[in-house]
């Protein structure tokens, strides 16, 4: 009582100066707990987590009005999401859950992060990159130093965070674990990261940065990807380790709102033709009509918007390209992704201090050195398709892609600024393929719209000549087949009678349909028995038939 109407008494001042000797010696008392701790050390008996004996690391409280529609591991047993809906806004939300931390376990996490940083920059050279066993060493020997005894909870926990900031992608991390997400897009400070999910579509998630988090973050990213962002350089494009690619801009100079990114994820494996086919973005009969035109070296260009599959189908046809040709990539980010002993793989450089930018028209014109027989263009957008399309008329077949939404839009674009392709070289292209992404009974698919043929220069016109040989139709989910010029074209190459190019385009039909119903779809499984396939169809389609063919074996 005395000392509270002393302290009564006295000025601002004198409390302030109190105030500051009190904290002194708090922070002296906590520096001299810490010297004792390291000094008398302690034993620490690191093992695996075990759920059922050391507990959930988490909880989740489910929001108020929310109801919860979904739920499911990201990262087992650290990560999962809960997907939940709120009738009152008609919105789904995606919740992030992570390993909880009570008052001790931040600050010890936050005492970690701090020690650990010394130990891993001065590891020997010869020592293992940073992963998690070095981290889980790491941990080991600093809590053994505090003299703190944890349990394996706390310790799992505070481990699961290192590693996700110091090896993953700190808080976002669980979302680029989730195979179920196509992009994620953060729009600026203090602003909620969307993400596109497979089912739900676009999705709010519960991850927000602050301003200095999210420029850090931005940096971070850059240099992940052996790139370099700053003020002066504020708008980049890469890809992440993994292969996402991602567009970053750091401050508010070019995205008012504050830095930005957006990351599009891409499958660990490649889809085949037999996942387009289960998807619905193509038929069986479609994909054996391609099937026969690229073994016949017909050059195509998969069009549509955004998001539509252009590449995804590019990628997944090219595994019909025969096994030993020549194959020639070119790409700005790494995407395109084949199972081809003959495969010559080349990405963009943009060069920021010495040497210069080698773009897509050095590669595709040094391609033509490599004499390849299959040159395939991630998009063609500029004086690369001029050069793409020499290619075609002097008899190599060429793959791309381009943003267009019908055969008139692709024609137009190609023949107009900035591609400029002249008519007389658009005619040696042979086949579009027009992908959309749309919605069927409530459902964003994606479907190729129209695979057109394109012909001649059409004498009285002028105008060059194109024809539809599938198109889809929007009310029966289904595709309609048209006459085809280019099957009559390989019929004749083949010297073929009628019957026997609808005999081998059955046959081939059949062949993937027997590769859908045992479910091979895996690219190295569906590439290895096409390649069967062009050495010798009747046995590899004996041994379907036969059923000496799984998903597991070829």
């Amino acid at each position: 009582m005395f000392a509270q109407l002393t302290r009564s008494h006295m000025s601002r001042d004198e409390l302030q100066t109190e105030a500051d000797q009190q904290g002194s010696l708090a922070a002296l008392r906590r520096h001299l707990t810490h010297a004792m701790e390291v000094l008398r050390g302690s034993t620490l008996d690191a093992r695996p987590f075990r759920p059922g004996e050391d507990g959930p690391l988490s909880t989740y409280t489910i929001p108020a009005r929310h109801e919860e529609v979904d739920r499911y591991w990201v990262n087992a047993p650290f990560a999962y999401v809960v997907v939940t809906f709120d009738p009152t806004a008609s919105e789904h939300y995606y919740h992030v859950v992570e390993p909880d931390t009570d008052e001790f376990t931040a600050d010890l996490r936050e005492r970690v992060a701090v020690d650990i940083r010394d130990p891993l920059l001065y590891r020997s050279p010869e020592a293992d990159t940073v992963g998690e066993s070095v981290l889980r060493e790491e941990l080991t020997t600093l809590l053994q130093q505090y003299g703190i005894d944890v349990d394996m909870k706390t310790y799992h926990t505070v481990l699961y965070y290192l590693y996700r900031d110091f090896v993953g992608y700190g808080k976002a991390d669980a979302l680029l674990h989730d195979s179920h997400i196509e992009d994620i897009s953060c729009d600026g400070y203090d602003l909620p990261i969307f993400i596109y999910h497979d089912e739900y579509a676009d999705i709010e998630t519960n991850i927000v940065f602050g301003s200095d988090e999210l420029d850090d973050y931005v940096i971070r990213l850059a240099q992940r990807s052996g790139r370099h962002v700053s003020v002066g350089n504020p708008v980049v494009s890469t890809t992440l380790p993994d292969g996402s690619r991602i567009e970053l801009s750091l401050g508010q100079e070019v995205t008012p709102r504050g830095s930005a990114f957006t990351i599009r994820q891409y499958a660990d494996e490649p889809f085949t033709p037999i996942d387009l086919i289960d998807y619905g973005t193509f038929s069986v009969e479609m994909m054996a009509y391609l099937w026969l035109c690229i073994e016949h070296n017909k050059s195509l260009i998969f069009a549509g918007g955004t998001a539509s599959g252009k590449t995804t189908a590019m990628n997944a046809v090219s595994m019909f390209i025969p096994p030993r040709a020549k194959v020639l990539t070119i790409e700005d980010t790494r995407e395109l992704s084949l199972y081809h002993d003959n495969w010559l793989s080349s990405v963009t450089r943009e060069q920021l201090h010495e040497g210069s930018d080698i773009d897509m028209y050095d590669l595709l014109r040094s391609a033509l050195r490599h004499r390849p027989e299959y040159i395939i263009v991630g998009e063609v957008r500029g004086d690369e398709a001029v050069t793409l399309f020499q290619a075609m008329n002097t008899g190599h077949t060429t793959f791309s892609t381009m943003h267009a939404d019908s055969i008139e839009t692709v024609i137009n674009r190609l023949e107009n600024e900035p591609i400029n392709v002249p008519r007389a070289m658009v005619q040696s292209l042979d086949l579009l393929s027009i992908q959309t992404l749309t919605r069927f009974e409530g459902e964003r698919v994606r479907r190729s719209k129209t695979i057109g043929e394109i012909g001649g220069i059409d004498q009285r016109t002028g105008e060059l000549d194109y024809s539809s040989a599938f198109k889809w139709n929007a009310q029966s989910d289904s595709f309609r087949r048209n006459d085809s010029d280019l099957l009559s074209e390989i019929q004749a190459e083949r010297g073929w009678s009628r019957s026997e190019l609808l005999r081998e385009i059955r046959r081939r039909e059949h062949f993937l349909e027997q590769l859908q119903t045992y479910g091979v779809g895996d690219y190295r499984r569906f590439t290895a028995l096409v390649n069967e396939y062009y050495a010798d169809p009747e046995r590899v389609t004996k041994r379907l038939d036969d059923g000496l063919v799984t998903a597991e074996s070829t």
